[in-house]
């Protein structure tokens, strides 16, 4: 693992996944398929690009039933202390609709109201992601949403993993398709005979689905375009190597393009931190792929001490950010951006992924700066209320056609001054 001061160029940042011509062009087609043809033409993707022919895309009472005997009584007991973590967590971000009262008699106030759907992809293939439910799904129940539609690409039988299936249970979902990639991101957007359209699609997923979410963005909302996971680790001369590596490598598991970096002001702590990784990536399955992203996209920088190591830490604006520092709580306020904070030795980024209750659905390739994690106000949208007096009216109406005439909108300024007209015949 490649060792660099903080002197030198540092960044996360991976190129956009905006896709090539060749594939923007292939979803491009597809969303204009599934419009025109609905069913019939998301039937034939299916058939494509999952090899099995299914005569309904709806998830049955009996499958899921069936996939609570697959998995283990332990796991379903996990599913339901997670969910209730996760739960318990975002409804303490609900906030109540408000009104104020002038003395004129001016009411003005916000009416926060749930989205009607959602739309929650959830990427299939050879691996299934139950959190990836969990973390989606119930943010929008807890904000209100009523209809919650989930959907993910079947495996060659016709199936959907039973992990998922449960935790899909388990989180209040009543409206389950085998579909996915960018066929599925198009019958949520537009709706087909079998799927009714939402109002937002949320969820990770391949080049192709993250192609088609950005272009029914404006048709519907859409949660983010996700980029590859990251992690930058802040570290002392107090943390153990093992533990910062094995960090490290949690992320460079998930995909080659996958960013691992570790920030600290001691390079003894560097030296032994890139030993520990070389020895332990070469007992992970996924070590091909791990070696791969430490390769490209991993680092290490030593800073000239642990302010200049907080400030490269905001530089970065990492999805996850670990503090492994000594009085690690310290250094809180100091860091302005990261997706997720995780402060401690014990709070290991897996911690967050799967269980602690924040959400896991993070900004990535740096717009932490600007952005924060999925969360309850993703289902919600806000409406602000007026209610003008008399009295107010009168008072402002001057000041108000004044306004608009300086910008040139006359009939603005007679909607205002045909009240008072009106009142005064």
């Amino acid at each position: 693992m490649k060792i660099l001061k903080v002197s030198e160029q540092i960044s996360i940042k991976r190129s956009i996944e905006s896709g090539t011509t060749e594939q923007l062009a292939i979803v491009k087609g597809i969303i204009q398929e599934i419009r025109t043809r609905g069913d019939k033409a998301l039937r034939e993707y299916t058939e494509k690009f999952d090899r099995v022919n299914l005569s309904s895309f709806s998830v049955t009472e009996g499958e899921i039933e069936t996939a609570y005997h697959k998995v283990d009584e332990g796991f379903v007991s996990i599913v339901r202390e997670a969910a209730e973590n996760i739960r318990s967590f975002h409804e303490k971000q609900l906030r109540p609709s408000w009104m104020t009262t002038e003395e004129n008699g001016t009411i003005l106030g916000q009416k926060i109201t749930a989205l009607d759907s959602v739309g929650v992809y959830v990427p299939g293939g050879t691996a299934a992601y139950p959190s990836s439910v969990l973390m989606n799904v119930i943010p929008a129940k807890v904000a209100g949403v009523k209809r919650i539609v989930m959907v993910s690409p079947p495996d060659s039988e016709g199936n959907l993993p039973p992990a998922v299936l449960v935790a899909a249970k388990e989180a209040g979902v009543e409206e389950i398709y085998k579909v996915g990639g960018a066929q599925a991101i198009a019958a949520l957007a537009y709706g087909t005979e079998s799927i009714a359209s939402v109002d937002k699609i949320t969820g990770p997923g391949n080049i192709f689905v993250a192609l088609a979410k950005r272009e029914v963005f404006g048709d519907v909302d859409i949660d983010m375009i996700a980029g590859p996971s990251e992690i930058a680790i802040l570290a002392d001369e107090k943390a153990r190597a093992d533990e910062i590596a094995a960090d490290l490598l949690s992320q460079a598991e998930h995909d080659t393009r996958a960013c691992s970096v570790l920030v600290t002001p001691s390079m003894s702590l560097a030296e032994e931190v890139a030993e520990e990784v070389e020895k332990q990536l070469a007992l992970l399955p996924r070590k091909e792929i791990a070696a791969r992203s430490i390769e490209d996209y991993g680092a290490i920088y030593v800073a000239a001490d642990l302010d200049e190591a907080v400030e490269t830490v905001n530089q970065l604006a990492p999805e996850h950010l670990e503090v492994m520092t000594e009085n690690a709580m310290e250094l809180l306020g100091k860091i302005r951006h990261a997706g997720a904070i995780f402060i401690g030795r014990y709070s290991s980024e897996p911690v967050g992924d799967y269980f602690a209750g924040p959400n896991h659905v993070l900004p990535t390739n740096g717009t932490a700066r600007f952005s924060s994690p999925l969360n309850v106000d993703d289902f919600q949208k806000k409406s602000s209320v007026i209610v003008y007096s008399k009295k107010a009216l009168t008072d402002n109406a001057a000041k108000i056609a004044e306004f608009a005439r300086m910008e040139g909108l006359e009939a603005h300024a007679r909607a205002v001054e045909i009240r008072l007209e009106n009142d005064n015949k």
